[in-house]
């Protein structure tokens, strides 16, 4: 079930627990979505860039672990870019809207615990990630994470409209 939107007038009690909301938002926002998707439409592409709704849960899932995991903790996560082949999202046929639904959310319950772990202002752990810059702090990469994840619902919102599921929010 989403949870309520995050209303700017919401009392919380500091800025990452501002952040998590939203992230908990948007992230549910993408599992109901997909949820509400007959089977047909999950692997089935409505648009020319041919992504589909299995795919940017995946996709969604693995920008959490490049910037939570590899990035600010800078730990070796395997293959970051385990949901790209041949230049674009992929799925395997195995793998099933469930687990994918449930490796989002473990990677979102793993970046809430990092985040109430971590002051805003620190820096992520030097690594790969940065590509020889100087990490970010927690705040801009949360800032990142956000984006990412308002920018992806928005693109589910016309996909599922067009799969004759849910509309808005």
């Amino acid at each position: 079930m989403t949870p309520p939107f995050p209303e700017p007038t919401s009392p919380a009690p500091g800025r990452a627990e501002v952040f998590l909301r939203y992230l908990d938002y948007f992230r549910e926002t993408v599992a109901t979505k997909v949820s509400a998707l007959p089977d047909a439409e999950l692997r089935h592409s409505r648009l020319p860039s041919g992504w589909t709704p299995l795919e940017l849960v995946k996709h969604l899932r693995h920008v959490e672990l490049r910037w939570i995991e590899w990035g600010f903790q800078g730990h070796d996560v395997g293959d970051p870019w385990a949901d790209r082949r041949d230049d674009r999202w992929y799925v395997a046929p195995a793998e099933t809207r469930d687990d994918l639904l449930d490796a989002l959310r473990t990677q979102g319950a793993h970046t809430r615990a990092v985040v109430t772990g971590n002051d805003l202002d620190t820096r992520g752990a030097p690594g790969p990630r940065w590509d020889g810059a100087e990490p970010p702090p927690l705040e801009r990469v949360l800032f990142h994470l956000l984006q990412e994840y308002a920018r992806h619902a928005g693109h589910l919102d016309v996909v599922t409209e067009l799969s004759g599921g849910p509309v808005g929010e």
